[in-house]
C-alpha cells in the first residue's frame, strides 16, 4: 500500500483549548519547506515516491463529523492507500480506526501520548479526545493497544487499562533497550504531547517528562511489520510560537511515511 496524506481539521472534542484544527496546512508546509529534504532516515527519497495528498476533510458539527471521517478513511483504502492522518485533537482516532479495521481483521496499535485517552467519558462527553481508545477497544477493533510515554495515569484509567488488557509502558518506566514486537500490521497514533514540551511546545496539554525526539523515532524506526496507517494529532498551532513543533510533526510524517513504504515491500 503507498502512504496518503489526508487533513482532518477538526477540534471540537477538544476539553482545554481549541486550536488543533489549524494544524494540516502548517505540517504540510514543514514537510514541503527548503529547510529540510525529503529523505528519510531509512534512506527513502520520499520525492520520489508518490504520496498522494487527498487534502483535507471539510469539518462538520458534531457526531456527523465521526461517520464523516470513517467514510473518507474507508475510501483511501479501498483505493490501495495507506493513510496517514493529520489531526485535528485525538478524538478522530476512533472514526479512523473504524475505516482501517474494515480492512485490517487482525491489527495493534502504538499509541505515544501523556495521557492514555482511555477515559469512559470525559465531563459528560463519551466521544472527547480523551476517550477515542476505550471506545476502540470497547468495538474490538484491534487485537493489541500498546501506549508508550503515559505520564498522567488517573485510577479510572488504570481500571480501564486492566478491563481492556492495554500494554501501558509509563514514561517513568521507559528503557531505552526495549524492542516492541508486533506479529500483526500496527497503527501508529503520535498524540504529540507524548514528547516532552522541551521538543514540541505547541500543544495544548504540556506535560513535562517525556520522549525525546529521538527516542520517538527510534521506536518507530524498530517496528519491523506492515504500518497500516497513521495519524499525527494534537498539534496546537497556537501555542508552536516558534514553529518548532510543525517541524517536529513534519520530521515524523516523513519518517513514517518512509516505514509504510519499507514495510509494505
Amino acid at each position: 500500500m503507498k502512504p496518503a496524506i489526508i487533513g482532518i481539521p477538526y477540534d471540537e472534542q477538544s476539553s482545554y483549548m481549541r486550536g488543533a484544527a489549524e494544524a494540516p496546512p502548517l505540517i504540510r508546509e514543514a514537510f514541503h519547506s527548503a529547510a529540510s529534504n525529503y529523505w528519510s532516515e531509512s534512506g527513502i527519497d520520499l520525492k520520489s515516491v508518490e504520496i498522494f495528498d487527498a487534502g483535507d476533510i471539510e469539518a462538520v458539527s458534531g457526531i456527523a463529523m465521526m461517520a464523516k471521517i470513517d467514510q473518507e478513511i474507508r475510501t483511501l483504502v479501498d483505493a490501495g492507500y495507506c493513510p496517514i492522518s493529520l489531526g485535528g485533537d485525538h478524538a478522530i482516532t476512533f472514526p479512523i480506526m473504524r475505516g482501517i479495521a474494515a480492512k485490517h481483521p487482525r491489527l495493534s496499535i502504538l499509541h505515544f501520548d501523556a495521557h492514555p485517552d482511555l477515559y469512559d467519558e470525559f465531563e459528560g462527553n463519551r466521544y472527547s479526545h480523551a476517550c477515542p481508545f476505550a471506545r476502540i477497544m470497547e468495538a474490538g477493533l484491534v487485537e493489541r493497544l500498546v501506549q508508550v510515554g503515559i505520564r498522567t495515569m488517573s485510577g479510572h484509567q488504570r481500571t480501564q487499562v486492566e478491563r481492556f488488557g492495554v500494554e501501558v509502558i509509563e514514561m517513568k518506566n521507559l528503557r531505552e533497550e526495549m524492542d516492541l514486537r508486533f506479529d500483526t500490521p500496527v497503527y501508529i497514533s503520535f498524540d504529540i504531547d507524548g514528547l516532552d514540551p522541551a521538543f514540541a511546545p505547541g500543544v495544548s496539554h504540556r506535560e513535562p517528562g517525556g520522549l525525546s525526539t529521538r527516542q520517538a523515532l527510534n521506536i518507530i524506526n524498530r517496528i519491523d511489520v506492515p504500518v497500516a496507517g497513521a495519524d499525527i494529532v494534537e498539534f496546537n498551532p497556537r501555542q508552536d510560537h516558534t514553529g518548532v513543533t510543525a517541524f517536529v510533526c513534519a520530521k515524523l510524517l516523513k519518517e513514517i511515511a518512509a516505514k509504510i513504504i519499507t514495510t509494505s515491500r
